[in-house]
């Protein structure tokens, strides 16, 4: 008689504790994410965090990782559809006044309190923002690239906490004096 095959018997399990931790992260910080509340949210019993994630750490990093590479992801598929430069100068200004998530916005700056902390999510940051500069690239040179990515991020968190955000016309504006159009 042959031996019986493990089967997993919800192969989706690990994924849902990932988008959960996500979901915990943006309503309750990382400081508030606990395998019990994560477990709660994903549906699944607390013994599965440990059979799946070697502690919250694992979690964690986890949970950004993916959140990072969605992230790039989208701003690369954003990109492809440029095929001109002014279609990418286009795309660039939507990835800035497109209306963020507010759990999108908590998990990001969840993420680089972490990163400027711990190298291991400075890992994740870097390979996003490489990820990001590269996708840039396809329509501008390295350096203005680079300068375009800070500027994306940096009107990003205006955009989020400022009382009085850059308007459109001063996001052109500062776009242009970068890219020299």
């Amino acid at each position: 008689m042959d031996a019986p095959v493990a089967r997993n018997a919800d192969p989706g399990r690990r994924d849902r504790i990932i988008d959960a931790a996500l979901h915990v992260i943006a309503t309750q910080g990382v400081a508030g994410t606990s395998h019990r509340k994560v477990a709660a949210v994903a549906g699944v019993p607390l013994g599965s965090m440990t059979y799946h994630f070697n502690g919250m750490k694992e979690l964690l990093h986890e949970a950004f990782s993916r959140f990072a590479e969605r992230s790039a992801d989208q701003f690369d598929a954003r990109m492809r559809s440029a095929h001109t430069r002014a279609e990418a100068l286009d795309a660039v200004m939507e990835s800035i006044v497109v209306e963020h998530s507010q759990a999108d916005t908590v998990v990001t700056y969840e993420l680089y309190t972490l990163a400027a902390r711990d190298h291991a999510y400075q890992q994740v940051t870097e390979g996003w923002m490489a990820r990001s500069r590269a996708s840039l690239e396809r329509h501008f040179d390295p350096r203005t690239a680079r300068l375009l990515d800070a500027l994306i991020e940096g009107l990003n968190i205006h955009r989020a906490l400022d009382r009085e955000p850059a308007g459109e016309d001063d996001i052109i504006e500062a776009i242009a004096r970068i890219v020299r159009v």
